[in-house]
């Protein structure tokens, strides 16, 4: 929006200290009535001075120098005026008298704030961050940058600019540019926002941008393995040693549950002997801090023992030799074909599996296998965990021999 009024006048002000007709020139600049002074820390002499004008009167050399620099110090406020409305920014006595005089308040950017806020989490990696948190917030930024670039055709933006009208567009371009699933670009919204939120506690926003928007995440069906899908992993035998040792380990959290960080970070100690002097894991989710209690099966206890002597677990005193997430599940891919399982097997979906076709389907109640997965609440299992046709089935199976039977007794 243009200012409504606008005008600079340069006058004579006079100090305690200064002598009867000199005095300090002054440059005024009124912006919608709002008025800021600027002393020019140089002084002239009342009697050739023309109030009217604000200029120094006569043809001599030191009047024809002031009054040159005079109109040099208006060219300047003309081009931060004209450089403030390129920027978008308001047209404010004060915004003009801080650039002029070189103390404009730090400008916040954008991406800036971003690459600070991710050199942060890189200094805390393996105390208060995953090295996966940092890949997450460095994908935000990028994404950030080109929206950016590609909306306003600049490198960065004022964190000022940021509305809901950015935020609303971001999110749009997600998903139309970027292609990014609706769920993806919502995480990726979430994760700016609380870069967003620190500008606000800093006072470097007024109000919170996302105050209007709608976070409405659509919920994902859960995929697991069948039971038949299940079974012709754990019975294939892959000649590849990488295939063989990425099988172990997601068969590994088929029968535990355990996140991929979780398993990664499993150490020997964290195997405790519990009931009947049966080996238990005993450790602490990653992710929601949730302590995580759960026999070991048979077949992940022999996974285990298979790995006892492996460099890398007597290096780190793991219980298994875990590759990154990205090898895992890239060979994991090389799994499902050569098992004939038309799936995107990730490394998450052992997790659904144990949820469901070990647990659930095996009649394990609702309430154990929350508390094996460390969930804080029931509900969240019902989501994470869903009952799958052939349980209903099998219940229903049961429940009809029962009234059968009930029938019967009846009868006789």
């Amino acid at each position: 929006m243009l200012e409504k009024s606008f005008g600079l006048f340069y006058y004579l002000k006079q100090t305690k200290t200064q002598k009867k007709h000199k005095k300090y020139i002054y440059l005024r600049i009124t912006v919608d009535g709002e008025r800021k002074d600027i002393s020019l820390k140089r002084q002239w002499d009342t009697l050739n001075w023309n109030t009217e004008f604000g200029r120094a009167t006569g043809n001599k050399k030191d009047a024809r120098e002031l009054n040159s620099y005079l109109d040099v110090i208006t060219s300047k406020v003309y081009q931060i005026k004209r450089h403030l409305m390129e920027m978008s920014k308001p047209i404010t006595a004060q915004n003009i008298k801080d650039l002029l005089t070189g103390k404009e308040d730090q400008e916040h950017t954008i991406i800036a704030e971003i690459e600070k806020h991710n050199e942060r989490i890189a200094s805390l990696i393996g105390t208060d961050f995953e090295r996966s948190t940092l890949t997450r917030y460095k994908t935000v930024q990028g994404h950030a940058q080109a929206f950016i670039n590609w909306k306003y055709q600049q490198h960065d933006l004022n964190i000022k600019q940021l509305n809901y009208e950015f935020i609303s567009d971001f999110g749009f371009w997600l998903k139309s540019e970027r292609n990014c699933g609706h769920n993806a670009a919502m995480k990726y919204l979430s994760n700016f926002k609380k870069i967003v939120l620190e500008c606000v506690k800093k006072g470097w926003l007024k109000s919170d941008p996302f105050v209007d928007y709608k976070f409405n995440r659509k919920e994902a069906e859960p995929v697991a393995l069948t039971q038949a899908e299940l079974n012709r992993i754990v019975s294939k035998k892959f000649v590849i040693d990488r295939l063989e040792h990425v099988k172990d380990i997601f068969l590994f959290s088929c029968f535990t549950g355990l996140s991929y960080v979780d398993v990664y970070k499993l150490h020997r100690d964290d195997i405790i002997a519990g009931e009947g002097l049966e080996k238990w894991i005993n450790t602490k989710r990653k992710k929601t801090k949730a302590i995580t209690r759960l026999p070991l099966l048979p077949a992940a206890e022999q996974i285990m023992n298979k790995y006892n002597q492996h460099p890398t677990c007597i290096k780190r005193c793991s219980v298994l030799p875990v590759l990154t997430n990205q090898k895992m599940n890239s060979y994991l891919k090389e799994i499902a074909d050569q098992c004939k399982i038309n799936k995107n097997l990730t490394f998450h979906i052992a997790r659904h599996t144990f949820a469901t076709t070990v647990t659930l389907e095996n009649g394990v109640p609702m309430e154990t296998v929350s508390k094996m997965l460390g969930h804080k609440s029931l509900k969240h299992t019902q989501h994470y965990a869903k009952l799958t046709d052939n349980k209903v089935g099998s219940d229903m199976r049961l429940l009809k021999r029962k009234l059968k039977a009930n029938a019967e007794l009846l009868a006789t």
